[in-house]
Parts: structure tokens; C-alpha cells; sequence
């Protein structure tokens, strides 16, 4: 399973790039609003740190023809960019078409296995379905990814799954074992996951016994 990071922070970027773990990021118009950037900037800074970028049509573009026209204007900023697209009718239309013409997509805000077999039917790249958003209502988030996964393989579909929505390492466990392709994280989940109480009571020790010998 790969990692993409889910961040429009310049530094952060650059710092989960040093670990040599992330294959890609994500963002969101509420990511990119937190940054306060402009979006065409922020992607050309992305893609001097890494190679596979994302961009989503504004929330404001609820027509098929103009998400396929900004998605266009999206696309051309880098050549793997990939062009996010909201699960709802008109978002299907302009995946198809958008599809069509060789664009990657990534259809966001799923949240049912109907949802992801019809975004895959149109054409989609990849979805995300959004595991945490899942369980705040008091659903299983991982069962949704397992469910998809499932289906994916039984008819032989090429949309790769994007865990998304992802809010502590459990998830990251739970979607991995599902055979999902990517988990999408926040750089916070990632220092978590580096992180156990054990590798620091290790470090400790090591040290503290490398010192009472050889000293510092």
C-alpha cells in the first residue's frame, strides 16, 4: 500500500519527502484555504518536492461542463497531475469525459459501495472513500474499503482505492489489510506512526549503556 500525504504545507511536504515514504499528495479546497496560497503556486512549490500532485475543481463548480473545464486547466499544470472531482451526478460526467481524454481523476467524498462502482464505471483513476467521516455517524469506514476492495477484484476493475479521512495508525492497519492501493494522511498521523514507547525506552538504554562504557 502506498502513502500519499493529504497537505498543502510547503514544509511539511518537504519534510515527509525526507523520510523517502510518500509517493504523492493530496489536497482539498479546505486544506488549500487553511494554507491561504494561491493554488497554481502552491503546485508549481509541490512539484519541486515531489512528482505527483493533485488538484480539486472549486466547491463552487457544481456543472459537468465547468468541472470538465477547470479540471482541463488543472490537468495542464503538471503532467501527472491528477484531477479531483466530487461523487455526484454532474461530477460522473465530467470524469468520463474528462477520462476520455487521457486526464487522471480521483473521485472524493465517497461514502458508499455504490459510489465507488459507479466512479470506477466512469472512468475514475482512483476514489476515496473517507474512512473517518464513516465512523463519525457510527458506520464502519474500514468495512467500506473492505467492501469496495472486494468488488474491485471480483470484476477486475483498474480504479485504485484511496483511503482518505484517515485520523489515527489504526486506520492505516485496517487498509492495509483490506489490500486497499493508498492511504492518504496527514503529516501528524505519519509522526505517529513512527512513533512507539518501546523504540524510545530502546534508544535509551542503548545509550545510557554505550556511555557507562566508552563514555560520550
Amino acid at each position: 500500500m502506498k502513502l500519499f500525504l493529504d497537505s498543502a504545507n510547503i514544509e511539511e511536504i518537504k519534510r515527509a519527502n525526507e523520510f523517502g515514504i510518500i509517493c504523492g499528495v493530496t489536497t482539498n479546497p479546505s486544506i488549500i484555504a487553511k494554507e491561504g496560497k494561491d493554488f497554481k503556486e502552491m503546485i508549481q512549490q509541490m512539484t519541486q518536492i515531489i512528482d505527483s500532485p493533485s488538484g480539486e475543481v472549486k466547491p463552487t463548480t457544481e456543472e459537468a461542463k465547468d468541472m470538465i473545464r477547470e479540471g482541463r486547466s488543472i490537468a495542464s499544470l503538471h503532467p501527472n497531475m491528477v484531477v479531483k472531482l466530487p461523487t455526484t451526478p454532474e461530477g460522473l460526467k465530467a470524469c468520463h469525459v474528462l477520462s476520455k481524454e487521457g486526464i487522471k481523476t480521483n473521485l472524493t467524498l465517497v461514502f458508499s459501495v455504490p459510489q465507488a462502482l459507479l466512479a470506477a464505471r466512469a472512468g475514475a483513476t482512483y476514489v476515496s472513500p473517507f474512512i473517518g467521516r464513516i465512523d463519525d455517524i457510527s458506520m464502519d469506514g474500514l468495512q467500506l474499503i473492505k467492501d469496495i476492495a472486494q468488488i474491485f477484484k471480483i470484476y477486475n476493475l483498474s480504479t485504485q482505492i484511496i483511503c482518505a479521512s484517515i485520523r489515527n495508525a489504526y486506520h492505516i492497519i485496517g487498509c492495509a489489510k483490506t489490500g486497499a492501493d493508498i492511504a492518504t494522511v496527514p503529516y501528524s498521523i505519519i509522526e505517529q506512526m513512527v512513533k512507539h514507547p518501546l523504540t524510545d525506552k530502546g534508544l535509551e538504554k542503548f545509550k545510557n549503556d554505550y556511555i557507562a562504557v566508552f563514555g560520550e
